[in-house]
């Protein structure tokens, strides 16, 4: 992957509950691209690029849980084990925290109220904009989910996406829904590399 100043290489929730198998919503191999993306944070920083990364940062109880009526275990509590990012990833930019409040945050740039559906944004656009990125470059966890929900909102806002499939893994709740969500960014008009 090629960077410059107006790239923005985006980690998106590269968590422990997620990447670590002793995790309370492993995804399978989600350890495995760790080294895969400190090699691109390496790549990015060297280039002069910005590195954002993103993580759920949910409340002890919410909708989105199962014992409170949502569909996910628990995890990725604000400030336990499950919630910190993944020890051996390399962090060296501003974190985006999604789902304080108890939403649904799927993607990096919004959170949807679960109570009333209402949608509301997190810093991350605003961030991007003020360091004037136009591509993204997407690594991180899961790719069925929160890489897919941000990847499509980030074309949706006009930023040109790279997706890096060494860098990604999928929850498969239902097999093969890793390789559709990659079929729906590219579709979408995301580049896969």
């Amino acid at each position: 992957m090629q960077y410059d100043t107006r790239t923005a290489l985006l980690v998106i929730d590269m968590q422990n509950d997620f990447a670590d198998p002793a995790g309370s919503l492993y995804v399978p191999q989600g350890e495995a691209v760790v080294p895969v993306i400190n090699v691109q944070i390496g790549a990015a920083q060297a280039a002069g690029a910005t590195v954002v990364y993103t993580r759920d940062w949910h409340p002890p109880r919410t909708p989105h849980f199962k014992p409170d009526g949502g569909v996910w275990p628990v995890h990725c509590v604000r400030d336990t084990w499950g919630a910190a990012l993944h020890p051996r990833l390399t962090v060296v930019g501003p974190v985006v925290s999604k789902g304080r409040g108890g939403e649904d945050g799927y993607s990096g740039f919004c959170v949807r109220d679960p109570a009333d559906g209402t949608q509301h944004d997190t810093e991350l656009h605003g961030l991007l904009s003020a360091r004037g990125v136009r591509t993204l470059v997407l690594a991180g966890l899961a790719t069925d989910y929160c890489v897919r929900a941000t990847g499509l909102d980030a074309l949706r806002l006009g930023y040109r996406v790279v997706l890096l499939r060494a860098a990604v893994r999928a929850v498969d709740v239902k097999p093969g829904d890793g390789d559709r969500a990659l079929a729906e960014l590219e579709a979408a008009g995301a580049a896969l590399e």
